[in-house]
Order: C-alpha cells, then structure tokens, then sequence
C-alpha cells in the first residue's frame, strides 16, 4: 500500500479530485499555503496499492496544470505608495507529488 501525497493549484484541486474518484480512488482533500508566493494550495491524500502509483500520477498530470500569472515584485509590495507596480511573470500549478509506503490501513 503506499500513499500519495499531492499538493496542486487550488484552481486545480476540484478538477484533480474529480477525475480521481471517477477512476476509482478515494481522495481526502486539506487546504494548505505555498511558502513561496504564499498562494491557495491543497493538498491531496490518496491511498492506493502500489501497482496503482503510476496511473494516480497521471491522473494528477492530466488536471494539474502549470500557468504563468502576473506577480507584483517584492519591491511593489513592501513599499506600494512608493514604488510604481512591477509586474513579473510566474509559473504557477502542476503538482508536487510524494510518494510514501504505508505499514499498516485500517478503515472504520
């Protein structure tokens, strides 16, 4: 049994989650913060056996899309009635995926 850990896009989440319970795997869904740019994350918990790994994962990659989206710069953001907004290019979305061995699943 292993478990996967995926953390994607809030705009993904649903999308993701959706086409995981239509192939047949239950999802607990957490929201969580990118420590990066501080934006709306979830994380996904999804048990699975292990023969199943590679199929969850592509069921992530097919949903969880990497975009660019327009950033202000630190600089803009620590002083704004200074400083003239500059905007940057970010990418954001796709996934991070973690993969962990589960010694024992009880289900009550």
């Amino acid at each position: 049994m292993k478990l996967v850990i995926a953390i994607v896009n809030k705009d993904d989440s649903s999308a993701v989650a959706s086409t995981l319970n239509k192939a047949g795997h239950y999802v607990t869904k957490l929201a969580s913060t990118g420590g990066f740019l501080s934006k709306g994350n979830v994380t996904l918990l999804i048990g699975t056996d292990e023969d199943k790994v590679d199929a969850v994962i592509e069921l992530i990659k097919s949903e969880a899309k990497q975009r660019v989206e327009k950033m202000p710069t630190m600089n803009s953001l620590a002083l704004p009635e200074v400083s003239l907004a500059t905007m940057i290019d970010v990418v954001v979305g796709g996934a991070t995926i973690f993969v962990i061995d589960v010694d024992q699943f009880k289900k009550f």
